[in-house]
């Protein structure tokens, strides 16, 4: 895997039988560290002034996102486990719970592929049923396929 790297983060959230889609692809950083693989990128939300760094920390295990700057919050996806985090934003606080039911870790020479399967609680209430896949590619190495 090449340092610079395309990132494509891809979500779905079922909320009372209704889902709904959220899709980012951008530049970012990639290295690898004692056997864990390291993302770094930046994001903006639309509306707000400022950028949020993401950095994420992954092992077969467990995924690790650290967001700082216009959104700073810790949040951990472990297998079987529950996380909870004060999600931080401009428009305001709240505690936001993760349990984590599946991660799935595809390791290639050019690309990793990351799926998270979720539950999600905000302020200790239910919100939604999540599936995440970050898919990192090296820049010139193909790609991605943003029909899947």
């Amino acid at each position: 895997m090449t340092k610079d790297v395309i990132v494509r983060i891809s979500g779905l959230q079922s909320i009372d039988g209704e889902q709904d889609a959220v899709e980012i692809i951008t530049a970012g950083d990639y290295y690898q560290k004692n056997g864990k693989h390291y993302i770094v990128y930046e994001e903006t939300m639309e509306g707000f002034e400022g950028s949020t760094k993401n950095i994420m920390k992954v092992s077969s295990q467990k995924m690790d996102i650290m967001k700082t700057g216009a959104v700073n919050a810790h949040m951990v996806f472990e297998k079987n486990q529950k996380a909870t985090t004060r999600y931080v934003t401009p428009m305001g606080e709240m505690v936001v719970g993760m349990s984590t039911n599946q991660i799935d870790l595809d390791e290639q020479e050019d690309r990793l592929k990351i799926s998270v399967r979720y539950s999600l609680d905000i302020n200790y209430d239910h919100v939604s049923d999540c599936n995440i896949v970050v898919d990192v590619l090296s820049q010139g190495c193909g790609d991605l396929d943003i029909c899947s």
